[in-house]
């Protein structure tokens, strides 16, 4: 029985150290502004490599900026999965 409190204390003890450490465990989300980032930049999104970066620079140019992550779904190419995908990632400031 005693060992058995040694170990259930010691559980507890772990479960708060591990509470208290999780921030800093977790990853910080790039955020990438999609109406200033670079063809470079852009490649960073998921499912986004250069010749769709590159289509999104040139409609940004062509259109103007983008009001919302989801006008990216206007670009050729660009469909709602790829937004999804990278939802918490942009930015349209």
């Amino acid at each position: 029985m005693k060992a058995l409190k040694k170990i259930v204390a010691l559980c507890l003890v772990m479960c708060v150290v591990m509470a208290l450490a999780l921030p800093t465990w977790a990853e910080e989300v790039e955020k990438i502004n999609i109406n200033k980032a670079t063809v470079e930049e852009l490649t960073r999104l998921k499912g986004v490599g250069h010749q769709y970066a590159q289509r999104i620079v040139q409609y940004r140019e062509e259109h103007g900026p983008f009001a919302s992550a989801e006008d990216m779904t206007k670009v050729p190419g660009i469909g709602p999965k790829t937004c999804e995908k990278n939802r918490d990632r942009i930015t349209v400031e």
